[in-house]
């Protein structure tokens, strides 16, 4: 029997290359998971109550795109988030959580050659690993560009050789940066947008961590592109509530775009979508319309930030992240460190190199260990100090 070799030869998935590592070894005391991003807070108590009063939806298909509401109440958060006008019936469609976005997304809108050559996508390393696995679906090349501590902790898309840049169709970029919490400013933004107006290519604008920073909200892709008078079409962004509003198990999230790349879209997902339930798409509209418990969730990070801060601020390499939830810590060598947490902690992290590939014979995420912020304060707070205890130690 035969199966397709661009799936077969993949690197082994990050979480199983984490169970075979720490599994074979018993924990140093009781558990703290502080790998996986998933957030702990606690999500608004009356989105229960939405879904149970719209229960009856689940007797319908829903809306493939998403239900008027839903669009409605996207449309009016990027209002007034990023201050500009999009149509929910031509520029927004709902998502059954932004992975399926942003893996559909090459598929949908990268042609099959550029310039007579196999195209090129480009994206972050270290990266969300559902960007290589997008671009090696619709048979193009994934190009790794490093984000390192001289890069800003995101990528320098402008050092790619001009070769690759004639056949990139496509760039993922995520800000605020997984796993550095880097935020792109306008500049960054700027400089990206006229390099893909250059070269013809599309950004995929992944910033489902905007909701979460410390004193100024990142700028936005499309954002600056509307300031700049770009061609909205050539922006392609991507938001969820997992992180926003601490509902990762609704998987409910958003793709905005011009008319014509929306339209395309939305035709592969006429074939292949699976679209939210009625009564979470209810439920995904409601936290849409609503602020104030995403303030107070941002509160609760803020306060994380600032006790990792104190923690880790005399650490040699430490940078604070300007957003996000993760802390991306310097290590001597990450699956040493991780080991060593677990064995004399029970502290679970990840391995940095876990998230990237190597280029040139190296791994830009091997010297680090990646922290999720996710958990209750206290827990975090205790995790953190046998972090710096275990690792840090003068």
């Amino acid at each position: 029997m035969f199966y397709p070799e661009r799936f077969s030869n993949l690197p082994a998935h990050v979480w199983p290359r984490l169970r075979a590592l720490l599994d074979v070894h018993k924990g140093g005391g009781p558990l703290i998971q502080m790998t996986i991003g998933e957030p702990k807070h606690a999500f608004p108590a009356w989105i229960t109550d939405v879904i149970t009063e719209n229960a009856a939806g689940f007797n319908s298909y829903p809306p493939n795109d998403g239900s008027p509401e839903l669009k409605a109440a996207i449309a009016g958060w990027i209002k007034q988030r990023y201050g500009i006008e999009m149509s929910g019936d031509t520029e927004v469609m709902a998502l059954n959580g932004t992975r399926e976005g942003l893996y559909n997304a090459v598929v949908a809108l990268c042609p099959e050659t550029k310039n007579g050559q196999k195209p090129a996508i480009l994206m972050p390393n270290p990266f969300y690993q559902v960007y290589m696995i997008g671009a090696i679906s619709g048979a193009s090349d994934p190009v790794m560009v490093n984000a390192t501590r001289e890069t800003g902790h995101l990528p320098d898309f402008s050092t790619v050789p001009e070769e690759t840049l004639k056949r990139t169709t496509a760039v993922y970029i995520c800000s605020p940066a997984n796993p550095q919490g880097a935020v792109a400013d306008r500049a960054y933004w700027t400089e990206l947008i006229a390099l893909a107006e250059k070269y013809d290519f599309k950004i995929f604008a992944d910033e489902c961590y905007s909701e979460i920073y410390r004193d100024t909200p990142p700028v936005g892709a499309m954002q600056v592109a509307d300031e700049l008078g770009a061609d909205r079409n050539r922006i392609v962004m991507f938001h969820s509530l997992s992180k926003r509003s601490n509902l990762p198990g609704l998987r409910s999230g958003f793709v905005a775009s011009g008319p014509d790349t929306m339209r395309e879209i939305k035709q592969l997902r006429n074939y292949a979508g699976a679209p939210l339930p009625l009564p979470l798409q209810q439920a995904a509209a409601a936290a849409w319309n609503d602020e104030a418990h995403v303030i107070e969730n941002r509160a609760l990070y803020q306060e994380k930030f600032d006790m990792a801060d104190r923690i880790f601020g005399n650490v040699a390499g430490y940078a604070s992240p300007e957003a996000g939830f993760f802390l991306w810590l310097p290590v001597e060598n990450d699956e040493d460190a991780a080991v060593k947490l677990w064995r004399e902690t029970g502290v679970k992290v990840l391995p940095g190199g876990y998230l990237a590939q190597d280029t040139d014979g190296e791994n830009p995420g091997d010297k680090y260990i990646r922290v999720a912020l996710v958990a209750p304060k206290e827990e975090t707070e205790r995790g953190l100090q046998l972090i710096r205890d275990c690792l840090y130690a003068d």
